[in-house]
């Protein structure tokens, strides 16, 4: 099997006449999936985080192949319009919508929507037992308590507050109580304080004979390491998306050599001559930019992957091309595959190398990839 050959199928996608894709494969993601059930506790329900477009995977798709295979339980979003997307899309399992909801008008399309929403304010649960009253319908809800994350969420005497005026609503049903956990993959002893402070808000609703539903606070990290934090639910996104060790990644990002060149030794290749050769050098053109999600900050240091070997970004990086130093690739040749992100022959550029370069975390590097990069999904 050659170098620029893929061992998949690949299910019927958006027309690609731009050789720039984004490959996702759907056996990891059903990989992922499988080995976490496996492994937390019994009994133990998986939300599958979506939101930001599944960072950057694409929700829909991989939301409808892990309902159509009984891969999660239940799928969390960011906003309503994302909980609305899936459920226009066919997605019929339960989803929660985890941001703060604001203004309170929103409250009526996520229950129109059959969204569970958060509530992380007494204000919030007012308005929400009033909107469900209104529409006569049952709203789905899981109180959001802050244990010191301090983003969203009510603190311990907030929350009781907040369990006692969902719990008297006859349109309300608790579904859920959570929180957010701030460092569990940096610090054990605030993350166990943090578990703590939300064990004891859940025993105050229960000594008041208020059923709180599923508990969940466990990210991946915390999830896989620290067994208490578990609950009835843990929130997935990390190990899901491959971004941890034992775990593969979903997604790959290439592109092919459009345009191949030998420049002269002193010559500069770029936008302010920011790359200038030492000695007579092969420059590689390949149709991906800035605009794609791949970074300026990528410019003159990341390494991508041609034919098996690495080879270093040429100079910066414009809205729609770049530039690699490609001399020490043998036969390389316009309409080879250029792996920017993923692997090729043994050799792996990841989310977390590339990470690094532009000072930040993985989540970010997968979030960056445009709307105009075609996703093309393989099995």
């Amino acid at each position: 099997m050659t170098a620029n050959a893929t061992p998949f199928r690949v299910e019927a996608g958006p027309r690609m006449l731009r050789p720039t894709w984004a490959e996702v494969d759907l056996s990891a993601l059903r990989d992922n999936l499988t080995r976490l059930s496996v492994v937390l506790p019994h009994g133990c329900k998986i939300m599958f985080v979506v939101k930001a477009n599944a960072y950057g995977h694409g929700a829909v798709r991989l939301a409808l192949f892990a309902q159509e295979n009984g891969l999660c339980h239940m799928m969390g979003v960011s906003s309503i319009e994302e909980g609305m997307a899936l459920r226009e899309a066919g997605i019929t399992m339960p989803v929660l919508v985890l941001g703060s909801i604001y203004p309170s008008s929103a409250f009526a399309a996520a229950l129109n929507n059959g969204l569970s929403v958060t509530v992380a304010s007494l204000d919030a649960a007012r308005e929400l037992a009033e909107t469900a009253q209104n529409l006569n319908v049952t709203a789905r809800c899981h109180i959001k308590v802050d244990t010191g994350m301090g983003r969203i969420g009510t603190r311990r005497p907030g929350a009781f507050r907040i369990a006692q005026t969902l719990a008297a609503s006859s349109h309300c049903s608790i579904e859920g109580i959570y929180t957010h956990l701030s460092s569990a993959d940096a610090d054990t002893d605030y993350t166990r304080l943090q578990l703590k402070h939300f064990r004891d808000t859940v025993a105050d609703c229960e000594a008041a004979g208020i059923k709180t539903g599923l508990r969940h606070a466990a990210n991946s990290h915390a999830a896989l390491h620290l067994p208490e934090a578990c609950f009835e639910m843990v929130r997935l996104g990390f190990a899901i998306y491959g971004l941890t060790d034992e775990f593969h990644p979903l997604l790959s990002l290439k592109s092919r050599i459009v345009f191949l060149k030998d420049v002269r030794a002193g010559s500069s290749i770029g936008y302010s001559r920011a790359f200038r050769c030492k000695k007579q050098t092969r420059i590689a053109t390949i149709p991906i930019g800035y605009a794609d999600g791949y970074g300026r900050h990528f410019s003159n240091c990341a390494e991508a992957l041609v034919r098996g070997r690495r080879v270093r970004v040429a100079g910066n990086i414009s809205m729609d091309m770049t530039m690699l130093d490609v001399s020490c690739v043998e036969g390389v040749s316009v309409g080879d595959e250029v792996v920017l992100l993923g692997r090729q022959a043994g050799e792996e550029v990841d989310a977390a190398e590339l990470a690094v370069l532009a000072g930040t975390i993985p989540y970010e590097i997968l979030t960056s990839v445009s709307g105009r990069v075609p996703r093309l999904y393989l099995q």
